[in-house]
């Protein structure tokens, strides 16, 4: 699309499993469609490509929701080996009651069954993670490269913590049913609620 206008209504009639996605575009900058992708719920993997190589526009860019950035002149190789690994790492979307989970980043809430939470950005972003790929055990390591990309020195028990007032958080919209799980010596996933749709 030539346009950041057009990005939003495209993706409600299409979807899309990647974007990569230009900052300098007309109508609307790729800045703001990131920060309105990601306020939408959409989770899908986003790459800026950008003539701006700055270190203040990379962390923008990640801060806004972009899972990685990429500085032109750009390598096709690169750019598809970017493609894949974003793909493995968000795993295949979510089905069942895993897809009911809404995401609203512009508002920091968590919805499920016509319910909604309020939670810090840290917290979103955790939960944003573990959704990309329901059952997947995501380590202490992973969670704090991608909850603090600024690379600041962060202790494992944060992340524990973390996870301690989500789920007290989550609790409203699921019960006793403990949707993020931690595996001992390996790390956290979240584990959907048995699908009330399906019985």
């Amino acid at each position: 699309l030539s346009r950041g206008d057009l990005v939003l209504p495209w993706l409600a009639r299409h979807g899309a499993d990647l974007i990569l996605l230009d900052l300098m575009l007309p109508a609307v900058p790729g800045e703001k469609v990131c920060a309105d992708l990601r306020a939408a719920g959409h989770l899908m993997p986003i790459i800026i490509i950008t003539a701006k190589v700055g270190e203040e526009e990379r962390i923008l860019g990640l801060e806004l929701g972009a899972d990685d950035y990429m500085c032109k002149p750009l390598s096709p190789r690169e750019v598809v080996a970017r493609v894949k690994a974003a793909l493995r790492r968000h795993g295949p979307p979510a089905t069942g009651a895993a897809a009911q989970v809404l995401l609203n980043q512009g508002r920091l809430q968590i919805s499920f069954n016509g319910n909604s939470v309020q939670v810090t950005g840290i917290e979103f972003q955790l939960i944003k993670i573990l959704l990309q790929n329901p059952g997947h055990i995501y380590s202490r390591e992973y969670l704090i490269s991608n909850l603090y990309p600024d690379n600041r020195v962060v202790h494992d028990r944060t992340v524990d913590g973390h996870v301690k007032k989500l789920r007290r958080k989550l609790k409203p919209l699921f019960g006793e049913w403990e949707t993020i799980s931690s595996v001992y010596g390996m790390g956290y996933q979240f584990l959907p609620p048995p699908d009330s749709s399906s019985g």
